[in-house]
């Protein structure tokens, strides 16, 4: 009792001080220590830290750095080559400064699905949807929202092929890769999208009828707004061309489909298991693949921009260091999950979530992950913390009821994506920071493009799969 008590407020108290701005690095390690001390095993505190704890957090890094420290690296050659604002420029181009709304998130799911990180991405894109959304007079308030709905959720959690760390997260537990349950991946990211793209139309309209337009507001380097401003301006300067930009892009996804599907499966690697005995191939290969993809990817755009670098060495650098802080943090609760699996307390949690639904584990599934997910304020750091304490069971009930392990990657990683942007999330704080606005003005129409549509999807996703099985 006083166990499970123990994980009940120390996941409240992360909630609590992640909202207030302090740091997952520090606060993970202290939330884990401060359960087993509730838990009244005092002799535990420090090997619960020094074994458990960094046992797991070094795991999550053995696994996933290289697609962290990638797909940042990408993140940023796209940013400072002007691939990024080119792709950008051209899709405005060509919708026109009135669809403004659908255009901002058009950019930004190309990017994203592409490999480009969300965060690179919120940078580049906000002085250019600034200025869109001026000149169609639609209120800035809903620059967030736009943005949030192309980055945080169809192309990250529901299309096929997305090689967003969280659609690479369930691969080894499930022994699947990033194109798993593709139609009805596409399914859902459509009812994301769609759903989203009209309820931010419909709330431009109501607030024109309103007479409410653009509105006045302080356009000075708030939250990094004049650091975002002054990078587009940079980028803008190196007139790289669409076609140009839009290569890599192609690279990332089409490479991967082309390992996945054609050049591992005609591979024996047999031979590999005498080499490395503890190696797991079949949930390795989904991994394989996105890092090959990216690899190429970042050579290509190196070299088709070769001579037109203004700092190349600089670039590089600054990819890589943008990978640390969000691997650590994703890491870091995946230690605090581990801790917390390691309590008597965490036996009655685990069988009353596994208990909600025997006979279909995917709303049992769905409903940890997204919880997880909204207690961590982030969607990598639910699925990690879910998947490494639960991920075992969840496959053998899916194996006992006949479901794919395929059907319950795609409804873990799109569950996850629905409560993450809770109002304590880090990816809400920034995003609201770059583009200078409040909770009270933004939050609202964020939440439904990012939560509840989601979710909506998540169940009709759910019900799809129980009816007709993985496709």
């Amino acid at each position: 009792m006083f166990s499970t008590f123990a994980i009940v407020i120390t996941l409240l108290l992360l909630m609590f001080f992640a909202y207030r701005g302090y740091s997952v690095l520090i606060l993970a390690p202290i939330m884990a220590t401060l359960a087993v001390l509730l838990s009244g095993d005092f002799l535990s505190s420090i090997p619960a830290y020094t074994d458990v704890f960094m046992s797991a957090l070094s795991g999550f890094l053995l696994k996933f750095f290289p697609i962290f420290l990638l797909g940042a690296l990408f993140g940023r050659l796209m940013a400072d080559s002007g691939a990024a604002t080119a792709i950008a420029n051209t899709v405005v181009e060509k919708l026109g400064a009135n669809k403004a709304i659908l255009a901002v998130i058009l950019v930004c799911a190309i990017l994203t699905y592409g490999g480009v990180s969300l965060f690179v991405v919120a940078f580049a894109i906000y002085p250019i949807a600034k200025d869109l959304f001026k000149a169609a007079d639609v209120p800035k308030r809903l620059i967030p929202a736009a943005i949030a709905l192309g980055s945080f959720t169809f192309t990250m959690i529901a299309l096929p092929g997305t090689p967003a760390i969280q659609n690479a997260i369930p691969i080894p537990y499930y022994n699947t890769n990033v194109f798993a349950a593709p139609i009805l991946g596409i399914i859902g990211g459509t009812i994301m999208f769609v759903c989203g793209w009209l309820w931010l139309q419909t709330r431009a309209k109501k607030a024109n009828a309103a007479g409410e337009g653009y509105g006045q507001h302080d356009e000075a380097d708030v939250g990094g707004v004049g650091a975002a401003a002054k990078e587009a301006d940079i980028l803008n300067t190196h007139h790289t061309s669409f076609t140009v930009a839009m290569i890599p892009l192609i690279l990332v996804i089409g490479l991967n489909a082309l390992f996945t599907y054609a050049i591992f499966p005609s591979i024996d690697f047999s031979s590999l298991k005498t080499q490395f005995p503890e190696l797991n191939i079949a949930g390795s290969l989904g991994l394989w693949s996105i890092i090959i993809s990216l690899v190429v990817a970042c050579v290509v755009l190196i070299l088709l921009r070769i001579g037109h670098w203004n700092n190349l060495q600089k670039t590089i650098n600054r990819g890589t260091y943008d990978s640390m802080l969000p691997i650590f943090n994703t890491a870091s609760e995946v230690g605090y999950g581990a801790v917390i699996a390691s309590l008597a307390g965490f036996l009655i949690i685990r069988d009353s979530i596994l208990n909600l639904n025997p006979d279909n584990p995917l709303i049992s599934e769905a409903v940890a992950m997204t919880t997880l997910a909204g207690i961590t304020g982030s969607s990598s750091g639910g699925l990690s913390i879910a998947l490494s304490t639960l991920g075992e069971d969840y496959l053998r009930m899916a194996v006992n009821a006949g479901i794919d392990p395929e059907l319950m990657h795609r409804v873990a990683v799109m569950a996850a994506g629905g409560l993450d942007t809770l109002p304590h999330s880090g990816a809400v704080i920034t995003l609201l920071a770059i583009c200078g606005l409040t909770h009270k003005q933004s939050y609202l129409n964020l939440a439904m493009v990012t939560m509840v549509i989601p979710l909506v999807a998540v169940v009709a996703i759910i019900i799809l799969g129980t009816m007709f099985g993985s496709f």
